[in-house]
């Protein structure tokens, strides 16, 4: 795999042409727009296939897969163009193997909210060791507020990938609620209703495990906190349940703010299985311009999530969208707009804009001016953003990656995932 940045007057013809690779495979790896066409600065994805199967009579994707030794799994990760999915035809070109052998393994969780396309959900899953619907909440009676996650639940199933269950006090207006969090934490009969349903509620629907996400919790119910994830894993271990956590990202211990005080890394890691690290949203919806994830602010999460827990417990958080701001920026009032790497890219080919790329954070960017006249900023994810953050898996010998979120698409991370790294099949 190299990764090509598109030099001006290059079309996805010419790339395709001068490494050799068919053109529909530049556009199928990099999510290209149909047309073809191109932004100056535009990171591209090229794979060379190293073995090819043509598929005969009689044949399915799965005799394929075992005729070479390779896992069902992994023969979908090679062939993007079969969506996760079993159906092929003969004549048709399977690849085996690509000329980059992967520099190692690790666990790939991702998050999904239930209105995910179930295209893009199948397309995914196999580069997935973990599936987590986004979310379950809970009642003031500690009674659960169910999700409709059947959908994803059965196509994790058929995947092959396990799905944890996420709980959080997250209501319906969008906010996390310290009041719910503070009950669930101090009130000892309602904790032990939630725990009861928890368990009933995992055992009910075949999820694998509970991931929890109490977020912007005060400083005085930091070590509540960790008592109910260890009083969690003590109910559900035995169950073969492992508990896990998200943690704010915290470069210290006494890190000040509303969204760190209340997560003690040191308490918490010792409490659960995996926790991962949110290392997202530097850039956010109501902030300046500016990367989601800057590398060096990754590095010191990072670094300083290594002198309280394990390196083999974390998870490295991993955005898979990116924001346009409009300008002039003014605090306060400026708002952002999600978008995943694929519109983002889209909208530098609209507006014919140059994608620059910031050594110092890693990430891609470009501005552009709208048909109104108004000024853009637009900071997102590319395959060179993602590769340097992977690289951070090896580096600090951790476990894996969380992805957030999986309904944005971005074939780049995938390519470049299956690329580099086997994906753990479900350990834990």
């Amino acid at each position: 795999m190299v990764i090509h940045v598109v030099r001006p007057g290059e079309s996805a013809y010419s790339i395709a042409l001068a490494y050799g690779i068919p053109m529909s495979q530049l556009v199928l790896d990099n999510g290209l727009e149909s047309s073809g066409r191109l932004a100056v600065g535009q990171a591209l994805v090229v794979q060379f296939p190293a073995q090819t199967h043509t598929v005969q009579a009689g044949e399915t994707a799965a005799s394929i897969a075992a005729a070479h030794g390779l896992s069902l799994r992994q023969l979908y990760r090679n062939n993007p163009i079969l969506g996760g999915r079993p159906d092929i035809y003969p004549g048709e070109t399977l690849v085996i193997s690509y000329d980059q052998e992967p520099e190692g393994e690790l666990t790939a969780n991702g998050y999904a909210y239930p209105f995910i396309p179930s295209s893009l959900l199948s397309s995914v899953l196999p580069y997935l060791t973990y599936l987590t619907p986004f979310t379950y909440g809970f009642t003031p009676q500690g009674a659960l507020v169910e999700l409709d996650d059947g959908a994803l639940l059965a196509a994790a199933a058929e995947a092959g990938t396990a799905p944890l269950m996420h709980l959080s006090t997250l209501t319906e207006s969008g906010g996390f609620s310290n009041e719910l969090a503070h009950l669930a934490l101090t009130d000892q009969a309602l904790q032990d209703t939630l725990i009861d349903n928890l368990e009933a509620m995992l055992l009910r629907k075949g999820y694998r495990g509970l991931d929890v996400d109490f977020e912007y919790l005060p400083p005085e119910d930091a070590g509540a906190y960790a008592a109910f994830l260890a009083r969690l894993t003590e109910r559900l271990a035995p169950l073969g349940l492992p508990v896990l956590a998200a943690l704010a990202p915290k470069t210290s211990a006494d890190q000040p703010g509303t969204l760190y005080e209340g997560h003690d890394y040191a308490a918490i890691g010792s409490a659960v299985s995996r926790v991962l690290l949110m290392t997202y949203e530097w850039g956010y919806i109501y902030g300046p311009p500016m990367a989601v994830a800057p590398l060096p602010n990754v590095r010191r999460v990072v670094e300083y999530a290594l002198t309280e827990i394990p390196a083999e417990k974390l998870w490295l958080g991993v955005p898979l969208y990116g924001y346009d701001w409009p300008l002039p920026f003014v605090q306060g009032r400026t708002k952002a707009q999600s978008l995943s790497p694929r519109e983002a890219v889209a909208l530098a080919v609209r507006y014919g804009a140059e994608i620059q790329y910031d050594q110092q954070s890693q990430a891609p960017w470009f501005r552009y001016t709208d048909e109104y006249g108004g000024g853009h900023e637009v900071w997102f994810e590319d395959a060179r953003s993602i590769q340097a953050k992977l690289a951070l898996v090896p580096e600090y010998g951790l476990d894996g990656v969380g992805y957030w979120n999986l309904n944005r698409p971005f074939p780049q991370n995938w390519r470049v995932l299956n690329a580099l790294y086997r994906i753990r099949e479900p350990q834990i």
